[in-house]
């Protein structure tokens, strides 16, 4: 199934999260994620989220839940998350430019699975609002379904 997947036409997904403060999210999918930024308004804000589209909408009431995690590979992962699979080249940009913004990250930049069937690159953090992200990328993609 993994070599269909791959040969078939992706689609972007839509997301839509919910943020109590709009400008700091805002802020941090622009700047540090680097995600252009589409249509908006005074209450929500649509990004290019590496060729998906994410809404950032504003909720004064909102307020972030607390961290669930799942036990994997030895690492305590975030549920629920959500995020993008990268070339390894750009995965190893990105974790570069988080640290450099100083980035707390939930799970730090590291090889999962070394060795094994699966093996990616993978690191999970949130944004100003405690939503949780994970960035992963595979040396070999047809890796992303295999058993």
């Amino acid at each position: 199934m993994s070599s269909f997947f791959l040969l078939m036409e992706l689609r972007p997904f839509h997301l839509a999260i919910p943020v109590k403060n709009l400008e700091p999210c805002r802020t941090f999918y622009r700047e540090v994620l680097k995600c252009e930024e589409g249509r908006s308004s005074d209450h929500w804000v649509d990004f290019n989220f590496y060729g998906h589209q994410l809404v950032i909408h504003q909720k004064e009431s909102y307020e972030p839940q607390p961290i669930i995690k799942n036990e994997v590979d030895g690492h305590g992962v975030p549920v629920p998350h959500f995020g993008v699979v990268l070339k390894i080249e750009d995965w190893r940009a990105l974790a570069k430019r988080l640290k450099e913004a100083g980035t707390k990250f939930i799970i730090e930049p590291y090889i999962r699975f070394e060795g094994e069937v699966g093996e990616q690159a993978t690191m999970f953090f949130q944004d100003p609002e405690g939503n949780a992200l994970e960035f992963k990328a595979f040396e070999d993609l047809s890796q992303l379904f295999e058993k």
